[in-house]
């Protein structure tokens, strides 16, 4: 069967880099039908052409217009990346199953575990608009819940160029001439699992999905303490900071930092923390099973993070 593909926010971080990969081994993929992208303008259509993608400008959040082409066009695999930083949307990644969502980080939680979606059915989050997408997924036909934890360097599409996941730390940094941290985490390295998760689907292998359609990105869990201090010295190095200092800001003495934090990220103060991490014990086991492998080891964001900062900061 020759499936239809639809990637969404094609202009974003993410759904720029998968199509800009999926160009660049075309060739050697497994043969599939029309390539359709959504863009937010009609001015990045041209930009389409360079993917071999048919660009789609409906709105994601209008149900009838979403079923009209989904339907109508006969697409059989979305990759829906919209809004997925967005305060007002859902918690995402592996936030999905961290602190923030109310999720028991005591014990090593597989993202093959049988039981996931109903341990996530059950959670109960301190921030209100965690949750919500497991459900949509499900009922979904050949719908596969992608959990990506963080994705760093540059974008290799055409339109946004830098992570959602680690501009928080810098953005609350430069509003705030400090870094803050406000709770206590891990972190893992992200790599490109979608694209293999698409040649599996397209190869026609009958992968994980619906309930137990989950897929972490990891190649595992370094402390997060390191991150912040490797981020902190970047951003002392050009002077957005005045030193290398990691502070925190746990107590209810320190609201106010709070505060000017999240007017910094756009968010209310009860949302910081989950903009900026939060701990969690889900372990990726559904990558290996799709023959998936980590590009770089866990211990790469503190290699990037200079260069990771000096990208953030010309694009702020």
């Amino acid at each position: 069967m020759s499936y239809n593909i639809l990637i969404t926010s094609a202009s974003g971080y993410l759904g720029g880099t998968l199509l800009a990969h999926l160009a660049s081994v075309q060739d050697k993929f497994p043969a599939y039908g029309n390539l359709y992208a959504r863009i937010r303008t009609e001015a990045q259509a041209e930009s389409m052409k360079q993917y071999g993608a048919k660009p789609l400008t409906f709105d994601p959040r209008d149900g009838a217009e979403v079923r009209n082409n989904v339907v109508n066009l006969d697409i059989a695999v979305v990759y829906c990346l919209i809004d997925a930083g967005s305060f007002e949307a859902q918690t995402t990644g592996a936030k999905v199953f961290s602190s923030h969502s109310g999720a028991s980080t005591d014990r090593p939680l597989l993202d093959s575990d049988p039981e996931l979606y109903n341990i996530q059915k059950t959670q109960r989050s301190p921030h209100e608009n965690a949750g919500g997408e497991p459900q949509i997924a499900v009922d979904a036909n050949n719908t596969v819940i992608e959990e990506a934890e963080k994705y760093d360097g540059e974008g290799e599409g055409f339109g946004n160029k830098i992570s959602i996941q680690t501009v928080g730390i810098v953005k609350a940094a430069k509003a705030l001439q400090r870094v803050y941290k406000i709770d206590q985490g891990e972190l893992s390295a992200t790599s490109l699992i979608y694209l293999q998760l698409l040649r599996e689907i397209l190869a026609g292998e009958d992968v994980p999905h619906g309930k137990n359609g989950y897929y972490l990105a990891s190649s595992g869990s370094i402390v997060w303490e390191k991150p912040y201090m490797a981020m902190a010295a970047a951003l002392a190095k050009r002077n957005v900071v005045g030193d290398t200092t990691v502070v925190p800001a746990l107590g209810n003495e320190d609201l106010q930092i709070v505060e000017r934090m999240g007017a910094a990220l756009g968010c209310p103060k009860e949302f910081v923390p989950v903009q900026l991490r939060g701990k969690y014990t889900f372990i990726a086991v559904h990558g290996k099973e799709i023959r998936w492998e980590p590009e770089f080891p866990p211990e790469h964001i503190l290699e990037a993070a200079d260069a990771e900062v000096e990208l953030i900061l010309k694009n702020l």
